[in-house]
């Protein structure tokens, strides 16, 4: 950068001369700023108007007069030398210096304006003929210079791009501990993720936060900014900048707008602690956030989103209200109707509740509805409700609107695997291998492997669409999910059938029907049913007296019973393409079951899964179910079992069932005699069954078995000797079997056997064979890992792992 040395020029003898030529210099140098190109071409473009008129008063005077000029150039050359060593993308630098050159150029354009015109009215160059022209043309730019400038003030150092939302005078409700907690994590930590359901309230716990005298006290600048599903960084990174008054920035590419973002972060935690918030941010922006992670001491980031993002950032789980909250919250939308006894009003309460489920969103949307109406209406609304008309069928679109984007970002097959969570009632743990059999039936094409499933599942729940709830600590890896939950909040499970029922009823995939006492719905009079998936509800009045349904395309039936006795309907023995059928009682005792025959040499059903039911295990066989591949009981009453007399090839009627899987089911006291004749089974699991006291020597059969799960059998006292000819055995579980003493003498025979887990089985004697086995992995506690620990020298790659397993009961208290 050349800067005009004055002496040099002889500023003492020819000072006007010395203006002019310095106008040049800066004229040119100021050109060669690309960093500023457009701040210093306008630059540039005054001195050039300039030039002329000051060569004309140089011509006439000795140019002392200019003095002032010449100060504003000397300013002007120091200025521009700086911004020369500005780089490109320091936007702090360009921000800061940008701003002190539109200063110089405004001082340039004042000066023209007054003194300037001054100076030429002094000197009569105005009446000079040949001057007039230009000095009109000049003056003309100037002024429309000045216009422009007073028309389009330098941005303020704050605008509200960024800031963060004002609460409205409502008084919030239930937020007081979510606060505290969470004001404990962000101060803990650089980065906090508040997930939760949608309308469960996370933004307004995070405006509430901003809000909060410690938080505004801890933070200098508190920055706000929605991501949405089409996250934008470089449009974020621009608002930021402009709100601190630098200007309307442009970036390239991402890596410009990153380096920005550091030097504006540098310059501002300068003066204090920065908090920005990042509200709703969608899965697949974990790019995003990486991007605005910035290694500085004084720098916080909060991000609210539906997403579960646990194992990158520490997350602050937001559930929806608790009832007393909820309560509090819908009193203060809606007052009560007029003309109400407290216990009417109190019971029209606790109706309305349970169907809003605890998210502020629908307890506002439903709150201002009523708000102001009479007792009627508030009747109507919950009678509706009970008629099966649902939330998002309200004539107040809100809740759909807010809840709908949560569907719309899903991938086709999460669409279709969350619409089937509205086959399983309201307010049920369902386990996951329930659902797993489905799924694995309806879009598993061949694959017999449940991890994809189990995937799909985990995406939900990130999703905040259902939540996992792990009956024990350990959480199992060998595709056994009996004791996994998944539960899912009412309001979401409307929206999986509301998506479901958008379809013209002939072209819906999912179907669910309710029959109350024996009332029927129209959807399945007179009309075949296409549905691949099909749920039934009967209440507990339902007499079983079936009306024919046609159902040529069913592939997974879900039966929701509730009464004492139920006899399956016979049109299931025209479901050809049935591949899964669960029967499931939600009533408080085993439901008997009749009409049995009905499955019989069903071609393509290949589980079936028995829940709360009265069942005859010996039926079983009779059925003939050449292709069933798994059959499942959970807490079912079997009665006495009998030896069957009947001659009964097990090995052709259950050629291909490959698992069998029995749990909770109290008086289990034998197995019955066909499963150790059903040669292709490989999965055998009984598990929470503490009748049972042994297992038969005829287990040895089972020649294909590569599963045994025989855990919290509390009364097993021993394994039969013929285990040892379970040649193909790969997984042994006997934890919890706390009356187990004993593992077979000739265990170490089983060459395949990879895994052994036993926790809780510190009385289990090991039986000398057990230095055979090798590679083996064992599974158990501390105390029951001495046993093992002491036999590593012998054993040849022995791993032995401690773990601690706390079973939940509580959560079983529901079924």
């Amino acid at each position: 950068m050349v800067v005009v040395d004055w002496l040099g020029l002889g500023l003492g003898s020819v000072a006007g001369a010395l203006v002019s030529e310095g106008l040049k210099v800066l004229i040119s140098e100021a050109k060669k700023v690309l960093a500023f190109k457009s701040v210093s071409n306008e630059l540039a473009s005054t001195m050039e108007s300039l030039l002329p008129v000051i060569k004309e008063i140089e011509s006439m005077q000795d140019g002392m007069e200019l003095q002032d000029l010449k100060d504003t150039i000397d300013k002007a050359l120091l200025l521009v030398e700086k911004c020369s060593h500005v780089e490109k993308w320091n936007i702090i630098l360009k921000s800061k210096y940008t701003r002190k050159v539109e200063e110089i150029n405004r001082k340039m354009l004042k000066f023209c304006q007054v003194q300037l015109q001054l100076l030429l009215f002094r000197n009569q160059l105005k009446s000079m003929p040949s001057m007039e022209a230009i000095l009109n043309n000049y003056f003309q730019n100037i002024n429309k210079k000045l216009d422009r400038l007073s028309g389009s003030p330098a941005p303020p150092l704050v605008s509200k791009r960024c800031s963060v939302p004002k609460l409205d005078n409502m008084v919030l409700v239930g937020l007081d501990w979510p606060l505290v907690e969470l004001k404990k994590k962000l101060l803990d930590n650089s980065v906090v993720v508040v997930s939760g359901p949608p309308g469960c309230g996370k933004t307004t716990l995070v405006t509430k936060l901003c809000d909060d005298p410690e938080i505004e006290g801890e933070f200098k600048k508190i920055f706000y900014s929605v991501v949405s599903n089409t996250p934008n960084f470089r449009a974020i990174v621009q608002n930021l900048l402009q709100d601190n008054g630098c200007g309307a920035i442009t970036f390239d590419d991402d890596s410009q707008a990153e380096t920005g973002l550091r030097d504006l972060l540098e310059e501002l935690t300068k003066d204090g602690r920065i908090l920005l918030v990042l509200d709703d941010v969608w899965q697949g922006s974990e790019f995003l956030l990486r991007k605005f992670q910035i290694d500085l001491p004084d720098y916080k980031i909060l991000v609210t989103s539906q997403f579960d993002f646990t194992s990158l950032w520490p997350t602050y789980h937001l559930v929806p209200l608790k009832y007393e909250y909820a309560r509090s919250l819908l009193i203060q939308w809606a007052s009560p109707p007029l003309h109400t006894s407290p216990d009417e009003y109190e019971d029209l309460l606790q109706k309305i509740l349970k169907r809003c489920n605890g998210f502020p969103l629908v307890i506002e949307v439903v709150g201002i509805s009523l708000k102001g109406q009479a007792l009627y209406l508030w009747k109507g609304q919950v009678e509706s409700w009970s008629e099966g008309e649902t939330i998002l069928g309200n004539a107040n679109p809100t809740v759909r609107q807010r809840l709908q984007p949560s569907f719309n970002v899903l991938k086709p097959h999460l669409k279709e695997c969350f619409m089937d969570m509205g086959s399983f009632l309201q307010d049920q743990k369902i386990r996951a291998s329930l659902i797993i059999d489905i799924w694995m039936e309806l879009y598993g094409r061949g694959s017999s492997s449940t991890n994809k499933f189990m995937l799909y599942l985990n995406e939900l729940a990130s999703q905040n669409l259902l939540k996992l709830v792990h009956l024990g600590t350990n959480k199992r890896e060998d595709g056994f999910y009996n004791e996994l939950l998944v539960t899912q909040h009412n309001i979401l499970r409307e929206l999986a059938i509301f998506q479901s029922e958008l379809e013209p009823i002939m072209q819906r995939k999912k179907l669910n029907l309710e029959i109350r006492e024996d009332n029927f719905p129209d959807e399945c009079l007179n009309q075949p049913i296409n549905a691949r998936l099909l749920s039934i509800y009967t209440d507990d009045l339902f007499s079983s007296k079936w009306l024919e349904m046609d159902c040529p395309n069913v592939e997974a039936l879900v039966l929701n019973i509730s009464s004492l006795d139920y006899a399956l309907p016979s049109f299931i023995a025209e479901m050809k393409k049935l591949k899964v059928l669960t029967i499931a009682n939600h009533g408080f005792y085993p439901a008997r079951l009749s009409n049995f025959s009905c499955l019989s040499s069903l071609p393509n059903l290949k589980r079936i899964r028995f829940e709360k039911v009265s069942v005859t295990l010996l039926d079983i066989p009779q059925l003939q179910l050449g292709s069933l591949k798994k059959l499942s009981f959970f807490m079912c009453s079997f009665g006495e079992v009998f030896y069957d007399t009947e001659d009964i090839d097990v090995s052709k009627a259950l050629s291909n069932l490959q698992e069998i899987d029995i749990d909770y089911c109290y008086d289990l006291d034998e197995l019955p005699y066909w499963i150790p004749e059903v040669v292709s089974l490989k999965t055998l699991s009984i598990t929470n069954c503490n009748k049972l006291s042994q297992l038969p020597e005829a287990i040895g059969n089972l020649s294909r078995l590569e599963v045994l799960r025989m855990c919290s059998c509390m009364n097993l006292s021993e394994l039969p000797e013929a285990t040892e000819r379970l040649s193909n055995l790969r997984s042994l579980d006997i934890s919890h079997c706390l009356g187990l003493r004993k593992l077979p003498q000739e265990i170490g025979k089983l060459q395949k056997l990879e895994n052994i887990s036993m926790r809780k089985c510190s009385g289990c004697e090991l039986p000398d064979s057990v230095r055979y086995l090798e590679n083996l992995e064992v599974k158990c506690d501390e105390v029951t890992g001495l046993l093992w620990e002491r036999l590593m020298p012998e054993m040849r790659n022995l791993r032995v792992h401690t773990e601690e397993t706390e079973h939940n009961l509580k959560l079983l208290l529901t079924f």
